[in-house]
This record gives structure tokens, sequence and C-alpha cells, in this order.
């Protein structure tokens, strides 16, 4: 069950800007970068639910962030159906993301009132997201529609809270451009939590990178 309520999931998202997302096999590996981007400041994680037993690992690192880091909050992304997020609300997510806009999803977190964030691309789309109780909608990809697309979509709606996602960077300039165009977070994978031509992460770097791209969304929304 999760711990936070889908208002508080959002206040966090607003409130930093940032949500952090990977998806590592290994519960040691995965402990390792949790621990950096919580020192790093970040205070939510997406965990991109790709690979085999990936519940597992979640259910461990749910756990683990329960008990050793205070104020937390992990969620499941790449969440394709509702029987998906349904296991993982179980486990304790507490939020849900998904790739594409699904009702059936919708219905499930709703009914448990747990945050869901849908991936979309059109102003129809996001319209429908909002009808089905979406706070806050994910752009996706991001890098392809870019901070113009969010600009024309805060037209008409203003009210509509966007987190982009792929496609992000956690560079000064490409903040000030998401964040100029009206983006309530972002969702940066690769780019922040990132592997080295060997394949393990630099736990320093994602620890001062995840610092400083907050520092970033701070400035720019002075």
């Amino acid at each position: 069950m999760a711990k936070y309520s889908r208002l508080e999931v959002v206040d966090i998202m607003n409130k930093t800007g940032l949500v952090p997302l990977f998806y590592d096999s290994d519960i040691t590996t995965c402990k390792s970068i949790l621990d950096a981007l919580y020192e790093g400041g970040a205070r939510l994680l997406e965990f991109t639910a790709r690979g085999d037993f990936a519940e597992n690992v979640f259910a461990q690192l749910n756990i683990y962030a329960l008990e050793k880091l205070p104020g937390m909050i992990l969620g499941v992304g790449s969440v394709t159906d509702a029987a998906s997020a349904s296991r993982y609300m179980a486990l304790g997510a507490n939020f849900i993301v998904t790739p594409v806009l699904r009702e059936d999803i919708a219905i499930v977190c709703n009914r448990r009132k747990v945050l869901w964030s849908p991936g979309c691309g059109s102003l129809s789309e996001i319209a429908k997201a909002e009808e089905l109780g979406c706070e806050i909608v994910k752009l996706f990809p991001g890098g392809i529609y870019g901070p113009d697309f969010v600009k024309a979509i805060k037209g008409p709606q203003p009210w509509t809270s966007i987190m982009p996602t792929g496609g992000v960077s956690p560079t000064k300039e490409n903040l000030q451009q998401w964040f100029s165009a009206g983006v309530s977070c972002v969702g940066i994978g690769s780019k922040l939590v990132k592997k080295d031509a060997k394949g393990a992460y630099n736990l320093e770097e994602i620890k001062t990178t995840t610092k400083q791209a907050l520092q970033f969304i701070k400035d720019v929304r002075k």
C-alpha cells in the first residue's frame, strides 16, 4: 500500500521539480544509486520496471527506502497494463507512470487514490487524461516534442501540469528551456543516472549532478 497520497506526491514533484528514473536488475546496485540520488537532494524515484523479476527488485528497494531514507518516495514507470499497476501498488508504489494513455490503469490507480502519470503526445490525449483524473501529465518522448510544445499546450490549458520525460538533460540550459516553457517537473533518466564505458555507475557524479540539477531548477523558478 502506498505510504504517500497522490496529493503529497504531486506536492513533492512540484516543489523539487525533478523525478530521476532508472532500472537495474541488481538490488545492491539499485540501493547504491538510490543513496546517491537521496544524498544529492532528490526525494522521488521512478523505478522503470523493464526487466525480468523487476517486481522483486522494486519490493526490496521500496522496503529499503522506507527503512533507511526518510521522505524518499518511490514509484514505478514503464507500466503498460492495469494488472501490473495493481501488483506494484500492492508492493507500495506511491505513483505509477505509463508510456501511453490507458484508461484501465487510470481506473485501478484512482480506486486506490494513487497518482498516475500517463505518457501523452497530443492535446486530445492530455485532455482525456485530465478527464480521467490525471494530476500531472507525462510528455513522452519529451525530446521529440520540446519546450515549444509545452508553451503551445499551456496557452489554451494553463491549468495543465506537464512532466517531460525522454530527452531531458540535467544542464542549466536545458532545464531553463523546459521550466521557462511552463513544465511542473521533469523526468531524467540515463543523462542523470549514467553508466561509464565499462557499464559501471559513478555514484559521486550522480550525487553531484542531482544536486546541481535541483539548484538549476530552483534558480530558474526565481
